[in-house]
């Protein structure tokens, strides 16, 4: 069984804890933050500490941590003779001597339940060795495992923002506009499931619909002196002339 001590209790610590706690193979020996509060929830089934100095022996350290200080925090325990990996989408790979990345490609929040075994894990490691391990610790709790450069791996976080953070982002304007006329959000939510269906068997491109992809330019001007928040009317020509560009309606 593969021991993984786990830096870090935040959102995408606190998923890996739950993945690593139901495999057979796999077993999250101790949990460490700096702030003790947060280890209220991890104390049940695994040791805690806040002192990096008493981090026990195991076969991987999961760095769950913030970007800036994750090279700061594994060069504190380099001296471990296990693999350090983190998970960030933007970060290369450590210098440390035996350094690797586990970064889950998935958006995480607490409070939502996850099928972690649909959830792809970009590896990259800086020896053979450590790689082939890394594979047979994701594949502990996932079938979809994939070889990943830094440089690639940044390239996917890069588009993961544009698909998932600008999106949500997008959601919470709709939703703005819906409360600004007393109307609920909730009706909108079979176009979202509908539209994100869509993608999982076409190309983004090739189902592109609304007023932009037929240049319906009446509907267009509708829409923005229809919105009032200036920031939202500048999103709208933004995408909309990048739409229009994409699909040469220019």
């Amino acid at each position: 069984m593969y021991s993984i001590v786990i830096l870090g209790a935040g959102n995408v610590a606190s998923h890996m804890f739950q993945a690593f706690k139901a495999s057979e193979k796999c077993s999250v020996v101790q949990v460490y933050n700096h702030q003790p509060e947060s280890l209220k929830a991890f104390e049940k089934s695994a040791a805690t500490t806040t002192d990096l100095s008493e981090l026990m022996e195991a076969d991987m350290y999961l760095l769950c941590l913030k970007d800036d200080v994750i090279e700061s925090i594994a060069e504190q325990i380099q001296t471990k003779s296990g693999i350090i990996a983190h998970t960030s989408g933007s970060q290369s790979i450590l210098k440390a001597l035996n350094s690797a990345v586990f970064y889950p490609l998935q958006t995480f929040s607490k409070e939502s339940k996850l099928n972690y075994s649909k959830i792809p894990f970009c590896l990259e490691a800086n020896s053979e060795e450590n790689l082939k391990i890394l594979k047979t610790i994701a594949s502990c709790i996932s079938s979809e495992v994939f070889e990943i450069s830094s440089a690639q791996r940044q390239t996917l976080h890069l588009a993961a923002v544009f698909v998932c953070n600008f999106t949500n982002h997008l959601y919470a304007i709709g939703e703005s506009i819906c409360k600004d006329d007393d109307m609920p959000f909730d009706i909108l939510k079979a176009l979202i499931r509908e539209t994100s269906a869509k993608v999982q068997t076409n190309s983004p491109s090739k189902v592109q619909t609304g007023p932009a992809i037929r240049n319906d330019e009446s509907t267009i001007k509708r829409h923005l002196s229809q919105l009032q928040n200036q920031n939202q009317k500048d999103i709208y020509q933004l995408i909309t002339q990048s739409i229009l560009q994409k699909h040469d309606k220019l």
